[in-house]
């Protein structure tokens, strides 16, 4: 965006910017520390990502009060307008996310009471590895206004569908093995399905910082591919 006339619009406009970056950042964190929480049966790390949730809340709180108080004063137009709306619309993910997150943390103390949690869950493992990659490019492509890596990083979220169906098979294999796991591979079910979930939840931050940098929708018709409406383990 280009400079504007009077400098504190542009010291508004940062700030919200600011405020996304950081929401951003604490999503991450929350995310990281509720699958290391979940792995090592932490329970007090579990309790710190609850914890954050109410930090994620107050900044989505503040980013909504400053971006409204930008419009009714500066009466954005064009690009600078998109910005804002857009910065609305990805604090909302953002915000989501870190519910998710916590979601997660809630269910470490019932997932650790199992006998054998652990060589349970090394798919959810590396499905929170794709999830992260996708939630620390999403914004850092936006601060820099590259739509070709927003639009990439979107598509990419078919990884992170293909991951969780391979996880789901895994889960209800182990279940039907031994019904000693039913417990914890429940728990650990939502788990994935959360983390399925924060990867819809950037792919609507794609979007929506794609339109900021380029005034463009993407197509509505973005690949999916959960398949464990229609999957069964093998036999």
């Amino acid at each position: 965006m280009g400079e504007h006339t009077v400098a504190s619009f542009d010291e508004e406009l940062e700030h919200i910017d600011r405020l996304i970056r950081d929401m951003d950042e604490l999503a991450a964190a929350m995310v990281a520390a509720s699958i290391r929480a979940l792995l090592a049966s932490d329970n007090a790390m579990a309790q710190r990502v609850v914890s954050d949730d109410a930090i994620m809340d107050a900044r989505q709180r503040e980013l909504d009060d400053s971006a409204i108080t930008l419009i009714a004063k500066r009466q954005p137009m064009a690009q600078d307008l998109r910005a804002v709306v857009g910065a609305i619309r990805m604090a909302g993910d953002l915000e989501r996310i870190g519910d998710l997150a916590k979601n997660i943390a809630k269910r470490v103390s019932a997932v650790g009471q199992s006998a054998t949690p652990r060589n349970l869950s090394h798919g959810i493992d590396a499905m929170a590895d794709l999830v992260l990659v996708q939630l620390r490019g999403v914004v850092e492509h936006y601060v820099s206004r590259n739509a070709g890596a927003l639009k990439e990083l979107r598509a990419d979220d078919q990884k992170i569908d293909v991951k969780y169906t391979a996880v789901f098979r895994e889960l209800l294999t182990y279940m039907m093995e031994d019904p000693r796991n039913i417990t914890a591979c429940t728990h650990l079910l939502f788990c994935a399905k959360n983390l399925e979930r924060i990867g819809d939840h950037v792919t609507n931050i794609a979007e929506n910082a794609y339109f900021v940098v380029t005034g463009q929708q993407l197509p509505a018709d973005r690949p999916k591919l959960d398949e464990t409406t229609m999957s069964a383990p093998a036999t």
